[in-house]
């Protein structure tokens, strides 16, 4: 079987035409198996739904219980047949619950990353490789100048900038699903036990991770209190509310702000960081080029961010790729 046979772009996504099923579909769709629940991949209205446990919890908390017409749990590393089709989902270590899927027939492996990144991760289970004949990765970060600095030294960075500013509220941006809850995660590794502010829009989503066993310690809404008394204290919310009347009850804020995009520094001039931490959830330039060797693929397939430098490596380096150009799919809201 050719891998165009097993696996297809179309306009509504990626295409199992033998299975009958999209993966991580940018419409509306039958039967849709989804890789993570952020909303460039995860979407309302399908018929039917694949996905981890966490994942389907994760879209039922963001869009209701009615997000789907039906539900499937995958159990990872245990395949199932769809219409002949084999499909196993295998931790990508991007978010809870994150999955790449690996779809096989008449001895074709495909393997669909989703995004993924290779990082150690207190609120997720790691990256796990799965050897196949096709790997479809993304490549957010796929430019050599994106290699993603010490995850710890970046923390260091905001922890020494609370001690030297106590005057200051230190608001940290992130998305809310994941990163939110990993940078906590990382803050409690490197011992701050402090409170954490969160914004409200943040509050379900850590209440889960809780729920799941990921201790995240206290988490106090960021709408209690005067302006002094978050004087020295650690807000985590949107980027995008840190330019309204939102920020303005903070104490001299100071805007902070994680992402794999701050190693462009006109970037985070124009958003107004004074503390730009380059963490990510995301795959480096490294990493994903690592990535494809250990699979042991001949055929790469990219499905979005930097595919032409990658799909260039791809070819210097003997490898068959092509970029697959699905429009839909780019970083979370942040």
């Amino acid at each position: 079987m050719r891998a165009e046979e097993l696996l297809q772009p179309r306009p509504a996504g990626l295409y199992c035409p033998p299975g009958d099923f999209y993966i991580d579909p940018v419409r509306a769709v039958d039967r849709a198996l989804v890789t993570h629940g952020h909303a460039d991949h995860a979407r309302a209205g399908h018929r039917s739904v694949m996905a981890t446990r966490e994942t389907l919890d994760i879209m039922a908390i963001r869009y209701g219980d009615g997000f789907a017409g039906s539900r499937q749990t995958a159990l990872p590393g245990q395949a199932v047949r769809i219409g002949g089709v084999g499909v196993t989902f295998f931790p990508a270590g991007h978010v809870l619950g994150s999955a790449q899927i690996l779809v096989e027939r008449d001895g074709l492996r495909i393997v669909v990353s989703g995004d993924y990144k290779r990082r150690s991760d207190p609120t997720c289970s790691g990256f796990e490789l799965v050897p196949c004949d096709v790997f479809i990765t993304e490549a957010t970060f796929g430019l050599p100048v994106f290699v993603h600095p010490d995850d710890g030294e970046e923390i260091g960075k905001l922890l020494q900038s609370i001690a030297d500013f106590p005057g200051r509220t230190h608001l940290l941006g992130a998305y809310a699903l994941g990163k939110a809850q990993r940078l906590i995660g990382l803050l409690r590794s490197c011992g701050y036990h402090e409170p954490i502010y969160v914004h409200g829009a943040f509050a379900r989503l850590c209440e889960y991770y809780q729920t799941q066993g990921i201790e995240l310690g206290a988490l106090p809404p960021a709408t209690t209190g005067e302006k002094v008394d978050f004087a020295g204290k650690l807000v985590l919310g949107s980027p995008s509310a840190f330019s309204g009347p939102w920020m303005r009850r903070f104490a001299d804020p100071l805007i902070c702000y994680a992402s794999g995009w701050m190693r462009i520094r006109q970037r985070a001039r124009q958003q107004g960081v004074e503390l730009p931490m380059i963490i990510s959830d995301h795959a480096d330039w490294r990493e994903l080029t690592q990535t494809i060797r250990e699979t042991g693929a001949q055929k790469v397939w990219v499905t979005h961010g930097r595919e032409e430098a990658l799909v260039r490596w791809c070819t210097l380096n003997g490898i068959s790729a092509r970029p697959l150009n699905i429009v839909g799919y780019d970083d979370e809201s942040e």
